[in-house]
């Protein structure tokens, strides 16, 4: 009975290893922080940043979602550090880009690309960052988690209607707990391009088309792109045509901004294998909405 007992719970012990292997946290991250400006012979610090802000994003819990390792969202952070300050103080860039897997093929459509100028922050060699979701943080573990938060919102948009709401709210709660931070990029007055203004685009019901175009562009449009390629493009046409009246009411806003320049590239590969039709009807819309891509919108008419 006892070797029996043993058996029982060694079963139980491997089984559980097994549910447990099956699950992984929410992003696979891939982090670069380059120096080529900072001209210090000792840069080991800056290896030892790189490593915390890899940890950082890969290995915390930032929802209570189930995901198994093959859907983890593929993202990249590159930060650029253009002066130390002090010895524990630092200004930088920092580029966010995150892709996402079209069905039944094996490229990934890009979601988001961001550069964030307005990037200084405090480090300690070998200090664990770490997030406080209730409360004001350090700025480094703040602009990180802000960026998590909507790379898993804009991710989870393209998947259901609306699907990221929680985690776009979670990105505009940090802006609010940040408001008396020393550092720039969280408030509305310091310009109309920075954290505040894309937080607050992406909960504003007023760019509720713009979710709704993520949606059906990729859900509705690229992942049946394989079987029904002509269906699917007339559907991403529609869902870009659908953003004019938003254009309309807030020409020239920071979120539309930032989202069509990171599919301006596959928007302009997408319809120069349309019909004539769709591609002249595509090329006057997007001129309309994007006019600062007008000239890579054109490829639409050269490529055939």
């Amino acid at each position: 009975m006892f070797q029996q007992m043993i058996k029982i719970t060694t079963l139980a012990l491997a089984l559980l290893l097994v549910v447990n292997s099956t699950k992984a946290q929410e992003l696979n991250c891939n982090v670069t922080v380059l120096t080529a400006q900072i001209q210090s012979s000792d840069k080991k610090i800056y290896t030892t940043l790189q490593n915390s802000i890899y940890e950082y994003m890969n290995n915390t819990r930032w929802t209570n979602d189930q995901y198994k390792n093959q859907e983890r969202i593929e993202c990249t952070i590159q930060i650029n550090i253009t002066e130390r300050v002090s010895n524990d103080d630092f200004k930088a860039t920092i580029q966010v880009q995150s892709r996402r897997p079209i069905y039944k093929t094996s490229y990934y459509s890009p979601l988001l690309n961001i550069n964030d100028e307005n990037f200084q922050f405090r480090y300690i060699e070998f200090q664990t960052i770490e997030f406080n979701e209730n409360g004001s943080n350090p700025n480094l573990a703040a602009v990180l988690a802000y960026y998590a938060y909507l790379i898993i919102g804009i991710d989870d948009d393209t998947f259901s209607p609306l699907g990221g709401s929680l985690y776009l709210q979670k990105a505009q709660n940090i802006t609010a707990n940040m408001q008396n931070s020393p550092e720039r990029g969280w408030r509305a007055f310091e310009s109309t391009r920075n954290r505040y203004w894309l937080a607050e685009n992406l909960n504003n019901p007023i760019f509720k088309p713009l979710r709704e175009m993520m949606y059906n562009y990729h859900r509705k449009g690229l992942d049946v792109m394989s079987d029904k390629k002509d269906d699917a493009i007339t559907v991403i046409a529609e869902s870009i045509d659908a953003l004019k009246p938003l254009h309309n009411d807030k020409p020239g806003s920071y979120l539309m901004q930032i989202i069509l320049f990171t599919k301006a590239d596959e928007i302009v590969n997408i319809f120069s294998s349309a019909f004539p039709e769709i591609k002249t009807r595509m090329l006057n819309t997007l001129n309309e909405i994007d006019p600062a891509n007008g000239t890579k919108y054109q490829g639409i008419m050269n490529k055939n």
